[in-house]
């Protein structure tokens, strides 16, 4: 909380929903739901992008640069989204919802116009607009559980949002395999982005429009409990300068609980990028033993790296069910250390794997770990957070998220030149090793009691 946010201020921003929240069922489903197609986008890309970038002429050890597009822009944008949608109040459209509907329309934009690049700079561009245009959506969608579930409810809707985005990652995960194998779409000319990838790309964008506009049009925010107050506060942080020196104070006064919670994060997302970055190509080049990507195996491994990505998110979405009573029962710290080893297994699990449908399997771990990255810190994090906060402190977390990323994108390059051979499969290895740390820091971590009860 900034230093010149007094009772008044805070009392202002917390949302009436806080203290008699929407707890049933189909509001949190409601709320829930844009991220349906949210995960969409991610899914496209994380499953895409590395295989897109090899298609244009990337090799192995330039592919992590080409990547930086993606935590960078969440770097800059989740932080400043997050203080301006915690600033913004429409009678008509709420606080995150507007920033819901602003990123729904770039994000699809940017899928249906990604798939059709021409060369590496138009794709690494794309991705750069793509990425800001998810995190406007994104970082909102965090903050927007917070304002409108109490303490205790705040697990189960964290929870319904793995379930959204477990179920949208399944789909476009696995799309390309299934358009080819399924519905019998014809494969592209050898070495080039195939058919399937731009179908699907296509597909995603009405995905992820429809998805959000549907939590859009179906879940009201309540306003402020003292607008008069709110609005004061809003005048005095109004300006970039100001904005800027908020977030700054935020980050000075970052809680206890967030500061432990960081080490986790950043091990655990270096761990998940090593995977994203070369699971698909190490898929294709390790397992199927394709050459380079103009071998006609290239494109089945990287369709059935796909696949695997499916399955863990289906795993993902059929555990977001156990999570809640688990972490009642274990706590979520424990939850979240044993979710971490299972993925960790998962990941190392497959460099002795040369059987591809034995792949699945290791997946299973990789989905229990993500199910739990993506619902359990934040349930660690959201009670230690001041009222009215949120979506600053939300953004703010993010960097303990995109600050792996840029060191990934920046040096681990390098690392696969000069330590790894240019071995994918060694790559997605390392991935697991970062989630055994996060699993020994997170029992670390101090929860607030509220989460514990």
């Amino acid at each position: 909380m900034s230093a010149s946010t007094g009772s008044a201020a805070t009392a202002a921003t917390r949302p009436v929903a806080q203290a008699g929240a929407a707890t049933n069922f189909w509001a949190i489903w409601n709320m829930s739901f844009g991220f349906l197609g949210i995960q969409f986008g991610w899914g496209l890309q994380m499953a895409n992008m590395s295989a897109i970038y090899e298609y244009l002429g990337a090799k192995p050890d330039e592919v992590p640069m080409l990547w930086l597009a993606a935590p960078l822009t969440g770097l800059i944008v989740q932080p400043i989204i997050g203080h301006i949608s915690d600033r913004t109040w429409s009678p008509r459209w709420g606080r995150r919802r507007p920033f819901f509907m602003i990123g729904a329309v770039l994000s699809s934009l940017a899928l249906i116009a990604m798939p059709n690049s021409s060369a590496l700079w138009m794709a690494a561009g794309l991705l750069w607009v793509l990425d800001a245009s998810i995190n406007i959506s994104m970082e909102p969608f965090r903050a927007f559980v917070a304002d409108l579930l109490p303490v205790k409810e705040r697990t189960r809707g964290f929870a319904m949002q793995s379930l959204f985005i477990g179920l949208g990652a399944v789909i476009a995960s696995a799309m390309p395999w299934m358009l080819t194998n399924w519905f019998g779409v014809a494969a592209s000319a050898p070495g080039t982005i195939p058919s399937t990838v731009k179908l699907s790309f296509y597909v995603g964008a009405v995905a992820f429009f429809g998805a959000v506009m549907y939590t859009v049009l179906t879940t009201r925010e309540q306003p402020p409990a003292d607008l008069a107050a709110f609005e004061r506060e809003k005048a005095q942080s109004a300006g970039f300068l100001a904005g800027a020196r908020e977030i700054l104070t935020a980050a000075r006064a970052m809680p206890a609980t967030m500061r432990q919670l960081a080490l986790v994060q950043m091990c655990t997302w270096f761990g998940l990028f090593c995977m994203w970055l070369y699971f698909g190509t190490a898929v294709a080049t390790n397992v199927f033993g394709a050459t380079d990507p103009s071998d006609p195996r290239y494109q089945q491994g990287i369709e059935w790296g796909g696949v695997c990505f499916g399955v863990y998110s289906a795993v993902t979405f059929v555990f977001s069910f156990f999570l809640p009573p688990l972490a009642k029962s274990r706590g979520p710290r424990a939850t979240h250390a044993l979710c971490l080893l299972a993925g960790a297994a998962g990941l190392a699990s497959v460099s002795i794997i040369e059987t591809p449908a034995l792949l699945l399997l290791s997946m299973v771990g990789v989905g229990i770990a993500w199910a739990s990255t993506i619902s359990m810190p934040y349930v660690m994090l959201s009670t230690s957070l001041p009222a009215g906060k949120t979506g600053v402190y939300m953004g703010l977390f993010n960097f303990f998220i995109v600050i792996p990323e840029i060191v990934a994108s920046l040096g681990f390059g390098w690392v696969m030149n000069n330590w790894l051979d240019n071995n994918r499969m060694a790559a997605v290895v390392a991935g697991g090793v970062f989630m055994v740390l996060a699993a020994l820091l997170v029992m670390r971590v101090q929860v607030p009691t509220e989460v514990t009860a």
